[in-house]
């Protein structure tokens, strides 16, 4: 059977056995989880305060532990030293790694995905065997060296600059780099540079040891991820060997948006375990806190808070977990097909830049919310430093920021379905078009049989999918190529496309595996209302900024028609049943 393509979950009815989801993790995976959360409990969490007060030397040493427990190396093939694991195992290992501390979570991160990911997925046979191993065990650490104090998300328009020596054994660097995450530390960087007048970047292997005019800024001080090692780096004829180009000459930029690629879905994955235990604290508090003679976490205002940072955890490991998957058999689809593994995981990857975009800004600007309530819960104490929630608040700050901004993400995601559109690889045309022809006829008055669980839930993720193409559709007929320089509108799409995504994966997770009167049930619905009412708001603004007369009449009409429920939920009721059991409980 074929896999999904990326982006096709938008004209596909998916099938909920299709998905995959934490619930079917087996027990290899279990065992993978419980081992990176006993580390993280026992070795990390203990260790906040010297976390907070910028003590590198402690990140760099958990991350030697990590890589003696083989957990820098899950997605490194075993004849590198790594364990050589499918693409949800590396998810697995990310999200419980990560979400104790936001410094060894940015060290953790940078590491093993765009400092050990390029060499992975570009490199020859000789530099693999050269790097990989080192970096698998964490015998030596990467970095990856892209931003400049000019080139930020336009990142091919840097300054730094290589050239071919005379006798061709070296090139020669001269430039600088900042924002280097784990440069304090790193002995195998990655740079990009461009040679001579090229149009693109090329992307080197720079070693530290042995290198000449090869230097560091100091420590920046940072608002968040304190004991994380961020210095400037600067090249001044520093001399690489001409067999440490990375890839092919002009190629770097690719390089980069592919590392970014797995950056992104990763990072969705490193913000969930943080969410967890910000709500774990949030509950412990509730319930121990009083006022007025009784626990806060009787209070109704309390309780929403609480039930929907819940659900907002079980509709994040939806997404990043169904996606995870989906990326995992687009690879070895690949490999069955006679790809080589290297390949097969760039491909893979690439796939599914759409859903990575989508992670990471859902997942990312959710867990700043979900800190920000948690500071909330707490009241006063939640500003102290002795809270756990001060420290969460202001590392969580960064994930919108990494892997490029949520903006650009936004602009990334929808841009990137047109261009699949356009290039005939994904038929969004089509059925925008029948969507036109709908719109254009007389609806059904017809009351639907919606007695299956599920069954209007799921006809509603069906009508939001047509309030995406509807509004895309008609914006891409106005605009035409100049789409792009629509920058409010595409951001308007983005929100319909992020929220729908997001709102199926909880859908079918809870059909899948839960019961109609289950709690899982009542956060796949209390999300997809929430969903619904936020893609009103963004569909509306994107029509009535590009449509005018009898056309924004029709298509406001449309909108109307697309996100009516026959049956309203009873949002207060389905809020009380999550913050009840999860109370109850005292953990998630």
């Amino acid at each position: 059977m074929a896999t999904l393509k990326g982006g096709e979950f938008l004209i596909k009815e998916i099938p909920a056995h299709d998905i995959f989801t934490l619930e079917e993790l087996s027990e290899e995976q279990k065992m993978l989880r419980d081992s990176a959360k006993e580390f993280i409990d026992r070795e990390v969490i203990p260790q906040k305060e010297r976390f907070e007060k910028k003590d590198y030397a402690l990140t760099e040493e958990k991350m030697r532990q990590l890589g003696e427990m083989g957990l820098l190396g899950v997605a490194v093939p075993e004849e590198y030293g790594g364990l050589g694991m499918g693409f949800v195992n590396t998810m697995l290992a990310c999200d419980y790694c990560s979400g104790a501390n936001g410094s060894l979570a940015t060290a953790y991160g940078a590491h093993t995905g765009i400092g050990t990911l390029p060499i992975l997925l570009y490199g020859t046979e000789e530099q693999k065997k050269k790097y990989l191993p080192d970096l698998a065990t964490g015998t030596k650490f990467g970095a990856y060296c892209l931003t400049e104090p000019d080139a930020g998300s336009d990142a091919n328009s840097g300054k730094t600059r290589a050239k071919l020596s005379e006798d061709g054994k070296h090139y020669i660097i001269n430039g600088q780099k900042m924002w280097i995450s784990n440069a304090g530390f790193a002995e195998i960087f990655i740079v990009f540079a461009k040679i001579d007048d090229d149009k693109n970047i090329t992307g080197f292997i720079v070693e530290k040891e042995g290198t000449e005019g090869l230097t560091f800024g100091e420590e920046e001080h940072k608002l968040g991820i304190r004991s994380s090692s961020t210095r400037q780096v600067f090249f001044n004829d520093m001399k690489v060997p001409a067999e440490n180009l990375l890839g092919e000459r002009n190629n770097g930029f690719k390089i980069a948006l592919n590392a970014l690629n797995v950056g992104r879905i990763k990072l969705a994955a490193a913000n969930l375990d943080g969410q967890r235990r910000i709500l774990n604290h949030s509950l412990q508090y509730s319930n121990e806190r009083k006022q007025f003679g009784v626990s806060i976490s009787t209070f109704g205002a309390i309780r929403k808070k609480l039930a929907e940072m819940a659900t907002g955890i079980f509709v994040a490991e939806a997404g990043s977990y169904r996606a995870a998957k989906d990326v995992e058999d687009k690879i070895n689809e690949l490999v069955a097909g006679g790809m080589n593994h290297q390949q097969a995981e760039l491909k893979g990857v690439e796939e599914f830049a759409v859903e990575a975009s989508i992670l990471k800004v859902f997942v990312s600007d959710l867990t700043q919310h979900t800190a920000d309530e948690g500071i909330q819960v707490y009241g006063g104490m939640g500003f102290s430093e002795d809270m756990p929630m001060e420290a969460a608040w202001r590392d969580s700050r960064i994930a919108r920021i990494y892997e490029g901004t949520n903006e650009i993400n936004r602009l990334l995601a929808v841009g990137m379905l047109i261009k699949r559109a356009m290039k005939g690889e994904l038929d969004l045309l089509s059925p925008a078009m029948a969507i036109s022809k709908e719109l254009m006829g007389i609806p059904s008055f017809d009351v639907p049989d919606y007695s299956a669980f599920m069954s209007e839930e799921k006809a509603i993720i069906a009508n939001l999918k047509k309030v995406f193409l509807m509004v895309s559709g008609a914006a891409l007929q106005k605009f035409m190529m100049d789409i792009e320089k629509q920058q409010h509108l595409l951001l308007n799409a983005s929100e319909i496309l992020n929220q729908l995504y997001m709102a199926e994966s909880a859908i079918l997770r809870a059909e899948k595996h839960f019961s109609a009167d289950s709690v899982e049930a009542a956060m796949a619905q209390l999300n997809l209302y929430k969903a619904v009412e936020k893609i009103i708001v963004a569909a509306k603004e994107g029509i009535i900024s590009f449509a005018e007369g009898d056309e924004q009449r029709m298509m406001l009409s449309g909108l109307r028609r697309f996100t009516k429920y026959t049956n309203h939920p009873n949002v207060v009721a389905l809020t009380e049943k999550v913050a009840a059991q999860y109370i109850a409980k005292g953990n998630y």
